[in-house]
């Protein structure tokens, strides 16, 4: 089937992207593996007449904004974004209403219509340079109040507005789930997802996106990790470095939307075409400046 897929691609000159949260089976299909960002980043730059997007909705939707003349294809059309799903075009507005002279800045977990209605995009690995380069004092932050207090944290000339939503895979995780993984493994440092509450990033040796997460123990020597985010994170870094320990901070850290892709749905959308993601004119322009903002800003971060 993988060589069937492979095949398939090349015939309708496709790319096949992967979030790292996917599993190992769909990421070894995939031409480009990545975070928010790279994925965004990369679909901007694709030459391909074809996008086949292995995560979640709100994903492909940045894909066929950024490409509005090109098919995207969403290999299983019922992946969501709880966070995402959180805050809507309404809740941003009385916001602005609140606050007239703040800029908007949204997650990329979000949907069309909520960056349709925002300043700026960004992602956990760009929120803090973008917020810092935004000439406004006042920033509402949407969705994710977690990200969002990341961000003042580092930013304390700023003010931020926060929306109160939340990733429920980061959100539960407590101060005892990071005691008790340092008993399993004392020593290690401990990296977390800025999408967790502030008590545990207070309790963190590093905070970082998930690409962040993976460099931080690519380039570091220690013998174990602790890790703060998605579960798919520390299988993939158990198969890059099998001689090092790790542990999730807890087991539920698992996005089953992330794991409703399988290699199967990825052949069946090359193979027999549809779920393909479709946004109306007004949409995709309304949402794509807000996109651009994220990638020209958020480049210089990395």
């Amino acid at each position: 089937m993988r060589e069937q897929i492979r095949e398939l691609a090349r015939r309708q000159d496709a790319v096949i992207m992967a979030h790292y949260y996917q599993t190992e089976d769909v990421r070894a299909l995939a031409d480009v593996v990545g975070d928010s960002f790279e994925l965004a980043r990369r679909a901007g730059d694709t030459e391909w007449e074809t996008i086949v997007l292995c995560g979640v909705k709100f994903m492909a939707e940045v894909a066929k904004i950024l490409n509005p003349h090109k098919r995207v294809l969403l290999p299983s059309p019922e992946a969501g974004c709880p966070l995402a799903d959180m805050a809507s075009p309404g809740d941003v507005i009385a916001l602005k209403e609140k606050h007239p002279g703040a800029a908007v800045m949204c997650y990329v977990n979000s949907s069309a219509a909520l960056k349709a209605v925002s300043d700026v995009c960004c992602t956990s690995s760009t929120a803090v340079r973008i917020a810092a380069a935004l000439p406004n004092r006042e920033i509402i932050f949407v969705p994710d109040q977690n990200l969002g207090a990341y961000v003042q944290s580092k930013l304390p000339g700023k003010h931020i507005i926060p929306f109160e939503g939340c990733c429920p895979i980061h959100h539960h995780v407590g101060v005892e789930d990071v005691a008790a993984a340092r008993d399993t493994l004392p020593g290690a440092p401990v990296l977390v997802h800025p999408e967790c509450r502030p008590v545990v990033q207070r309790e963190a040796d590093f905070i970082g996106s998930t690409a962040a997460i993976i460099d931080y123990v690519d380039r570091h020597e220690y013998d174990a990790y602790i890790i703060g985010t998605e579960i798919e994170i520390e299988r993939l870094l158990r198969r890059r470095h099998p001689n090092k320990a790790f542990v999730t901070l807890s087991p539920d850290m698992l996005c089953k939307q992330m794991k409703k892709t399988r290699v199967e749905d990825v052949f069946n959308v090359l193979e027999r075409g549809g779920n393909e993601v479709s946004l109306t004119d007004d949409e995709m322009l309304a949402a794509q400046n807000c996109l651009t903002r994220m990638i020209e800003l958020g480049t210089y971060a990395r």
